[in-house]
């Protein structure tokens, strides 16, 4: 059995995936310089990401975040392949030193993980090189590599140690090659029970554009109020759609009642190349009782295999609820390393470390002591 498509095509002029069109390799030295080059790159890798864009760069900047690259030339099994890393970097007023944060990086690093650690350490010394040269204290990195591989080790043995986690290391991955037909019966039965019956109570999906971002927004901080935990601003919303919604990189969609129109649930997407990543979204009590968030993330996962991408990433499993809700479409739970620091300045490490703590109890107790959503990237 399968759901019918989302018959609303007002976002249907999506850019197909990059990794679908020709593409030349740029050199390590123009990834650096060149944000075209960078996004290019980023589009066509195995990790792309939305948080290694420039785009996402400039969702950061009205939070006091700034923006370098770095990047290498690796020979790898494969061929030559650059391998690189944006670092967002921040700056505590009063300090010399700033912090750098490379969330979902470096990029470009080869699948087998023999590979993938000989480029980390390649990397590893540029990052260095690139910390010093801006003043960087530290560097953390994130990077899809798959625990349990060897990654760690390679990691320590360049220097680098074990840190928190600023997003959530647990995933699930759902391949989206594969016939419609197929990612029906890879969801739970329950799953597609509740599919139907959200459909059945009269809720439809339509997709939407920043006309409705105050509706999405009202959603999201209601659902995110009930489960207490920190909404972000309509206005950090509104930069970010401004920044990735004409580059095709931010899907709206919303699920409505059939006789009013009502919106009761509401989801929003964001991509990079062929991956797309769900992780904003929200149910009203009523879309709750009708089932309306799976029948929205169902026909979300149908019309991103339609507009071309391969891969659909629920983005973080925080707690043992979230994590059996998105088991239940299916898909492939990885664990990646984590988060891991890299020292430039020992000194100023521990300063900087200091300041920053200090920023946070201020965001903490402006937040009323509500927590940031698991897995969603810091605002701050």
């Amino acid at each position: 059995m399968t759901v019918e498509p989302v018959t609303d095509d007002r976002a249907s002029d999506q850019v197909a995936p990059a990794a679908a069109r020709q593409y030349e390799l740029p050199s390590a030295r123009q990834l650096e310089v060149d944000d075209a080059a960078w996004d290019a790159y980023v589009a066509q890798s195995a990790q792309a990401t939305w948080l290694q864009t420039t785009p996402w760069a400039a969702v950061k900047r009205p939070n006091g975040w700034s923006a370098v690259r770095a990047a290498v030339d690796f020979e790898s099994a494969d061929g030559p392949s650059p391998v690189g890393a944006q670092i967002l970097v921040r700056r505590v007023r009063g300090l010399p030193w700033g912090l750098g944060y490379v969330p979902r990086g470096p990029v470009g690093m080869p699948r087998d993980p023999a590979q993938a650690g000989a480029a980390l350490v390649a990397i590893s010394r540029r990052l260095r090189e690139v910390a010093r040269q801006h003043r960087l204290a530290e560097i953390r990195i994130e990077p899809e590599a798959v625990a349990g591989q060897g990654v760690e080790q390679v990691l320590q043995g360049a220097g680098w140690r074990s840190a928190r986690s600023a997003q959530v290391p647990r995933t699930r991955l759902i391949d989206l090659s594969r016939p419609e037909e197929e990612l029906w019966q890879d969801m739970h039965r329950k799953t597609r029970q509740s599919v139907t019956k959200s459909r059945r109570l009269g809720v439809r999906v339509v997709t939407a554009d920043d006309e409705r971002l105050e509706e999405f927004h009202r959603i999201h901080t209601d659902s995110a109020d009930r489960a207490g935990i920190f909404a972000r601003s309509l206005g950090a919303f509104k930069v970010l759609w401004d920044e990735l919604a004409p580059r095709g990189m931010a899907h709206l969609s919303f699920a409505e009642l059939e006789e009013t129109g009502e919106p009761v649930a509401t989801l929003l997407l964001t991509s990079a190349g062929g991956r797309v990543f769900d992780l904003y979204g929200g149910t009203l009590v009523e879309g709750e009782k009708r089932r309306a968030n799976y029948l929205l993330k169902w026909e979300a996962l149908v019309r991103c295999r339609q507009q071309g991408f391969e891969t659909y990433d629920l983005w973080g499993l925080p707690r043992s609820g979230i994590a059996q809700f998105k088991a239940g479409f299916g898909g492939a739970e990885i664990s990646y390393v984590g988060a891991w620091s890299l020292a430039s300045d020992r000194i100023g490490k521990a300063v900087l470390a200091a300041g920053m703590a200090a920023r946070s109890a201020y965001v903490t107790l402006r937040q009323r002591g509500k927590a940031a959503p698991g897995g969603a990237p810091s605002e701050e």
